[in-house]
């Protein structure tokens, strides 16, 4: 089965949660012991989540919903001996020869789970995150014009955060790297999915200075220098702040992308990180080869992604018939 695009970027979900703004106020923290469950909104065994909605009471009895994510975060190697060594509770559950299986408590400090809120949450949170059918889509250039590209163009896809990093009104203090060239220059950011704590799942972000290139089907030779740059500064970049090699990093687009302003993903290549499947990810160096035999390659070839069925986009492509 074609895997569901994840939810949007954790940058967005804390913009949506309400996480205040580079230098701003912090809001109050969630109240979590408010909280009711209402139902299991959807489960990753891969990824270890589980996406929750709940609803908080307020002293009148007004109920407001949440969107509650609940991620257990990798081991971090310099902690494994204390997981090992600190007051931790082994019970047995199997033994045959000498193979056994236990069940470890660990204690609260080694038990971190990262918890993304998203507060008050709308229907169209609550959907996002349920568990939906998925579909693969085969779009040729004339369903982009007719269908996807009218479709992009009458949505209201908030990217303020976006120009927010780049203008170095929030989050300033996270860049890795910057090239500050309008047209051929880019920042790099961590991704909120990665919590900087251990290298398994490094993830950043590159975003592209120019505002006029959404996807990848707006790129044409002209975008080359620029493609290159992200390529050979980013690999740079990351041996120098994270000693990653470039051998090791996976180095792609998304297409359908999360949001609509150009942006090229660093993850590690051990990391099975979310929409990186085949049907969705396009490596950085293969673009570019494409636009070198043809500039016009991403204007032309028939692109395949996956749309959940609740999505408006796959509504728009089954009534022209093309599901």
């Amino acid at each position: 089965m074609a895997e569901s695009p994840p939810p949007k970027r954790k940058r967005e979900e804390e913009e949506e949660a309400g996480a205040a703004p580079h230098g701003g106020t912090a809001p109050a923290p969630f109240p979590l012991a408010e909280l009711r469950l209402r139902r299991v909104l959807r489960e990753s065994a891969r990824d270890k989540a589980v996406f929750l909605h709940g609803e908080v009471t307020s002293p009148s009895g007004e109920g407001t919903d949440a969107v509650v994510i609940l991620e257990k975060t990798p081991f971090q190697e310099e902690k494994v001996s204390d997981l090992l060594k600190k007051h931790t509770k082994l019970d047995l559950q199997m033994r045959n020869d000498i193979y056994s299986t236990y069940h470890l408590y660990p204690p609260a400090e080694l038990s971190e789970i990262k918890t993304t809120v998203v507060y008050p949450a709308t229907e169209k949170h609550l959907q996002k995150y349920l568990r939906q059918e998925v579909h693969l889509i085969r779009e040729t250039w004339e369903d982009y014009k007719n269908i996807t590209l009218p479709f992009i163009q009458s949505q209201s896809f908030s990217i303020q955060w976006v120009y927010n990093i780049l203008e170095k009104k929030a989050e300033a203090d996270r860049i890795i790297h910057e090239n500050p060239d309008p047209c051929n220059g880019f920042v790099l950011v961590p991704d909120f999915k990665w919590n900087q704590n251990q290298l398994d799942d490094l993830y950043l972000i590159a975003l592209i200075h120019r505002r006029d290139v959404k996807s990848l089907r707006d790129l044409t030779a002209e975008h080359i220098p620029l493609l290159r740059n992200i390529l050979q500064e980013g690999k740079e970049a990351v041996v120098k702040h994270f000693s990653v090699p470039g051998s090791q990093l996976r180095i792609y687009l998304h297409y359908q992308p999360s949001y609509y302003h150009l942006h090229v993903h660093f993850t590690a290549l051990g990391y099975d990180a979310p929409g990186s499947s085949v049907e969705r990810a396009h490596l950085l160096a293969d673009v570019i080869d494409n636009l070198v035999m043809d500039s016009m390659y991403y204007q032309k070839r028939a692109l395949t992604f996956a749309l959940r069925a609740d999505e408006l986009l796959f509504k728009k492509f089954q009534k022209a018939g093309r599901v």
